[in-house]
């Protein structure tokens, strides 16, 4: 566990467009927040599944892909200054004696909050398991699935597998703290930013690192200690690839994951909300978007952006019990608009 405990008004779980959206509700208010996601980097669904693939559906967007909808929403909250923790999975929500939450992680990181704010969407990411036999055994200490710490891959042989965004992102920045680099994917095209390819390539060229087509097979080594992946390569043949730190990007699934066992009222793997405020059956716990189900429920970005305005007006009360919320509109209120930054 960690040895500092994060105090906030709001954790958000889940960084997609409704998670963010709910730092600028909150932030008009003065609601401080924190947020969560197991991903490295925020967008949810939109970042991860589709960044490139157009919606069009986004009021006064005609069209915005999902990275591009993403920087908006990033732009769009920077005056709250919200503090992001990425690549952390919330695995512990509990109620305290003093009325706060205690929300826990498995990188170590702990909060005590007055309010929390699941925007999960279908729940949390988990990476997908390549079909390489025995790989449980060096998960956690040779085989990763996530980066949490940089600093932990130092000096390593590390052998990435994958051609997606993630895969090349980490093999460029993993690259300078690694005693050897090399990327494998099962075909000489990538589904990654052309950018981080080039740049990849620039450095198989100048003979800083390694890029080989084919796929893991199977793995050397003992006690959960990696010496060597067995790769079949395109032409059939077999090989090894000497790495003692193996990180496979295979792409996401969704699951219900820990949300499961916070004690909430669930249905059909859905958290049931009350649409007067998308509290959930534990007060001063809310869920918006996908992750939430009620009468009439529509799985659009911007029924997530209604629900995070309604959920604001009822958390503002959880914080400041007692005290009098003046409705204001960004258009005419000075206060607001001073809070923005535009006044």
């Amino acid at each position: 566990m960690s040895e500092k405990v994060i105090s906030t008004d709001a954790v958000i779980i889940g960084a997609g467009p409704c998670g963010l959206f709910a730092i600028f509700e909150l932030g008009l208010l003065d609601i401080k927040a924190h947020i969560i996601d197991i991903l490295d980097r925020p967008g949810g669904q939109c970042a991860e599944l589709y960044p490139e693939k157009p919606i069009y559906d986004i009021p006064a967007l005609p069209i915005v892909t999902g990275h591009e909808l993403t920087q908006r929403l990033l732009e769009q909250v920077k005056p709250f200054n919200p503090e992001y923790h990425f690549n952390q999975m919330v695995t512990g929500l509990r109620k305290l004696d003093d009325g706060l939450f205690e929300i826990t992680t498995d990188g170590g990181l702990q909060f005590h909050a007055k309010i929390v704010v699941i925007a999960a969407g279908g729940g949390s990411f988990q990476p997908k398991k390549p079909p390489i036999p025995g790989i449980d055994a060096y998960e956690g200490k040779s085989v990763f699935y996530s980066v949490k710490k940089m600093e932990a891959f130092r000096d390593r042989d590390i052998l990435i597998v994958g051609g997606g965004d993630s895969a090349l992102d980490w093999t460029l920045n993993l690259h300078p703290l690694a005693r050897s680099m090399t990327l494998l994917h099962r075909r000489d095209d990538f589904r990654a930013a052309p950018d981080s390819v080039k740049k990849m390539r620039d450095l198989v060229s100048a003979g800083k690192m390694q890029f080989k087509l084919g796929q893991v097979t199977g793995l050397k080594g003992e006690g959960g200690v990696l010496e060597a992946a067995i790769v079949k390569g395109n032409d059939g043949t077999a090989y090894e690839i000497g790495c003692n730190a193996l990180l496979p990007f295979f792409g996401l699934t969704m699951k219900l994951g820990p949300v499961a066992e916070w004690g909430l009222n669930l249905h059909e793997n859905l958290i049931p909300v009350d649409t007067a405020k998308f509290e959930t059956s534990v007060p001063g716990i809310f869920a918006i978007g996908d992750i939430n189900t009620y009468p009439g429920k529509l799985k659009l970005i911007l029924s997530g952006f209604h629900e995070a305005a309604l959920m604001a007006q009822e958390a503002f009360h959880h914080i400041h019990p007692g005290e009098r919320l003046l409705f204001q509109y960004t258009t005419s209120s000075s206060s607001l608009q001073k809070k923005l930054g535009v006044a």
